[in-house]
């Protein structure tokens, strides 16, 4: 995972300027807000949804049950989590329009080994978690729809008819022949109205209260939606974490294929062929020994400093795969090491009061060796400084230079592929690299002891 930073701290490009303040308070201007008809909205559409739901649950669910002897049941029982998950893809998207509430969908029903065939669909489904939880969400979902659907619909109805009422309250005695709202009547002619303008007061002092109470009533309804959403309907952790490790392991398989290209080009084209042009000098030696010594012991000196290239090319090879120094001495000496090849003066720091597992410390490492090449390539720096210390259980590593800035993770540069390969451990990089510079870039491991 890569996290780049091209702003100040403290300063976010998307921040708007300071919102102009309102004259109402926020509790006046709730019952005519936005998000509280939408949240009514919500409330009243959780009913219908639910209710169709349930019954799509129930029946197929039992249908399932009751032929599995059959084995009917099988596609059945499959049939009623696709048609959950349908259910799932919808409330999503109520959610998301109605609530503002953003939750991914879960991944994707995947055949797997047994093909793309009706067999092959419905063992999937029947394996898939998200699935079945989402058909939990089309059960348990139901009396709380009823819940909300009910007192959003009351609140909203009694609240506006009775602040309203002094508005309408002359239609009683004009059109229906009544003084009043009725509030009581009884068989022996015992009726209670609100007629007169103590009790129409009243009537619309209480209408109020309810009207400015609804809103917040409605949002906290909706806040239960949004966590029965992202509980049911979601991708769970563990869906997740399986998804970011096959991944990872993608990467790992990549990384490993790719450097055994590159030690396999490198052994074929450096060492290789110096061995080879090197057998052929000794042969050619070896026959004008004896009539041209002279010009046999100058081919055998020519072939001396090919053995000494050929062992330099071997001592490179053998460092690029994992350096004797990092393995006998740590990262301190091996980074001085590193440090000491750059072509910008490098101040090394390393803080760990122990040694982490080796697959760590070759991985921080690598990580410095080729930032510092980037450094030495790229950056135009004349100083840099590789600090590394241990924080919980994380191995923290930074690397900063002076240089010109500008570095990037995008797709295609060498950075991301180091994000990938720290991701593939569970590591992180951030990037901190304005146009102009410094950079600094920071990577995270987790300890592993030895």
């Amino acid at each position: 995972m890569a996290i780049e930073h091209g702003y100040e701290r403290g300063h976010r490009p998307d921040a708007a300027g300071p919102r102009p303040a309102h004259r109402l308070p926020v509790v006046l201007r709730a019952p005519l807000s936005g998000r509280t008809w939408r949240a009514f909205l919500h409330a009243q559409l959780n009913f219908p949804i639910a209710l169709a739901g349930f019954v799509w649950a129930v029946t197929t669910t039992s249908l399932g049950v009751g032929l599995l002897v059959t084995f009917v049941g099988l596609p059945v029982l499959a049939l009623a989590l696709a048609g959950a998950r349908v259910l799932g893809a919808v409330e999503r998207t109520r959610a998301r329009l109605l609530l503002g509430v953003e939750v991914e969908a879960p991944y994707p029903v995947q055949a797997g080994n047994r093909g793309g065939g009706p067999l092959g669909w419905t063992w999937a489904l029947l394996r898939s978690g998200a699935s079945w939880r989402q058909l939990i969400y089309a059960v348990v979902q139901l009396p709380w729809a009823l819940c909300t659907f009910t007192v959003s619909l009351v609140a909203m109805v009694v609240g506006w008819a009775l602040f309203l009422y002094p508005a309408y309250q002359w239609m009683y005695p004009a059109w229906w022949g009544s003084p009043g709202m009725g509030l009581y009547s009884d068989s022996h002619g015992v009726q209670i109205y609100l007629d007169n303008p103590f009790e129409i007061a009243a009537a619309s002092l209480a209408g109020l209260v309810v009207v400015l109470a609804t809103p917040w009533v409605l949002h906290a309804m909706a806040c239960v939606d949004g966590l029965l959403v992202r509980a049911l309907l979601g991708r769970s952790r563990l869906d997740a974490r399986v998804v970011e490790l096959e991944q990872d392991r993608g990467v790992v398989v990549d990384t490993a294929a790719a450097d055994l290209r590159r030690i396999e080009r490198d052994l074929h084209d450096g060492a290789q062929a110096r061995l080879v042009a090197l057998a052929m000098d000794l042969g050619l030696a070896k026959e004008k020994l004896l009539e041209d010594p002279e010009a046999a012991a100058k081919m055998v000196d020519e072939a001396h400093g090919e053995v000494k290239l050929a062992l330099q090319e071997l001592r490179d090879l053998a460092r690029g795969i994992h350096p004797a120094v990092l393995t006998d001495r740590g990262l301190d000496a091996a980074l001085s090491s590193l440090a000491g090849r750059c072509t910008v003066p490098v101040a090394v720091h390393v803080d760990l009061d122990s040694r982490p597992a080796p697959a760590i410390e070759g991985i921080a490492y690598f990580t410095v060796s080729e930032l510092l090449q980037n450094i030495s390539k790229h950056s135009r720096a004349r100083t840099a400084r590789v600090e590394i210390w241990r924080s919980a259980d994380r191995v923290m590593l930074q690397v900063w230079d002076d240089g010109q800035g500008g570095a990037s993770t995008t797709a295609g540069s060498g950075l991301a592929g180091l994000a990938e390969r720290l991701g593939s451990v569970d590591g992180l990089l951030v990037v901190d690299s304005p146009a102009g510079g410094p950079t600094t870039i920071t990577a995270e491991l987790p300890w592993r002891d030895r």
